[in-house]
């Protein structure tokens, strides 16, 4: 079993070498998330070159493709954005209660080190101090592999609009999503319909106290949601907070591994978080 680590474009033909020698793959970067090889070149300037791969990866998101992932050559780590984003969102579109009249609206903030260790000025903290900056509007990298997985659990093609946003803390993510609904719902019944699809998900906490927060999943493998309808509308809005070096990355790879190696999900990960 091999972790391959690189920037986009680059771990393409390393991972090809390393299925051809008969190993098992986890990608952590974006090669192999999206399943069409022309969306490539449209948000990542580059043309794959092997395609085939595309559609024998499994999307690494181990709460809802536990069976695919234990079975799998190769594993495509998600993208600590579509993770907040596509676990918060999960329940509702596989239950069909979202509306397809207006568009999902994903509102996500990151750490700075989400960013990488690329030297961007406009990524560092002397920049960032006592800011809140949107960025990449309609163009994040991310946004493909949202609207590819969405799709996937909804069964049909989704209207999501992304933003992601840069604050002032070294990690953590949170995703403020707001889904129409078909019908009208309560609080409490919408949070029942997240408990039950999260029943057997070792890493999922559901809050009742409130919206999720990242503070409290930080160097962890969870993920914190939060679910709300408004009295007397037809909009749920759920936070989805995860720490995008852990659930976001790393742990949520180490997860992945561990249904593979057929060891149990939680082996490595479940440990305290930070409190500092």
């Amino acid at each position: 079993m091999v972790f391959v680590a690189l920037p986009p474009g680059e771990s393409t033909n390393v991972v090809a070498r390393l299925l051809a020698a008969g190993r098992r793959v986890i990608d952590l970067g974006a090669d192999f998330r999206l399943h069409d090889p022309r969306l490539y070149p449209r948000w990542y300037h580059w043309r794959h070159q092997r395609p085939a791969w595309l559609r024998r990866s499994v999307y690494g998101l181990p709460e809802w493709h536990r069976e695919e992932i234990a079975s799998a050559r190769l594993v495509a780590n998600p993208g600590c954005y579509p993770t907040a984003a596509l676990l918060g969102l999960a329940p509702l579109l596989q239950s069909g209660l979202a509306s397809a009249k207006c568009p999902i609206i994903i509102d996500a903030k990151s750490g700075l080190s989400g960013a990488g260790r690329s030297a961007n000025l406009a990524f560092q903290l002397p920049e960032t101090h006592e800011s809140l900056e949107a960025y990449q509007i309609g163009t994040h990298r991310h946004t493909p592999e949202i609207d590819q997985e969405a799709g996937r659990l909804a069964g049909r093609r989704l209207s999501v609009v992304f933003t992601p946003h840069l604050i002032p803390m070294s990690r953590g993510l949170l995703a403020t999503i707001y889904v129409p609904l078909r019908r009208a719902l309560t609080t409490a019944q919408l949070r029942r319909l997240y408990w039950d699809a999260y029943a057997t998900a070792p890493f999922i906490r559901i809050r009742t106290d409130g919206a999720a927060n990242p503070k409290y999943v930080r160097g962890t493998n969870l993920c914190d949601i939060g679910v709300t309808v408004p009295p007397g509308s037809r909009q749920a809005v759920i936070t989805s907070a995860i720490d995008n070096l852990g659930k976001g990355a790393a742990g949520q790879a180490v997860q992945n591994f561990n249904l593979m190696m057929g060891w149990p999900e939680t082996l490595g990960l479940d440990l305290p978080g930070q409190i500092a």
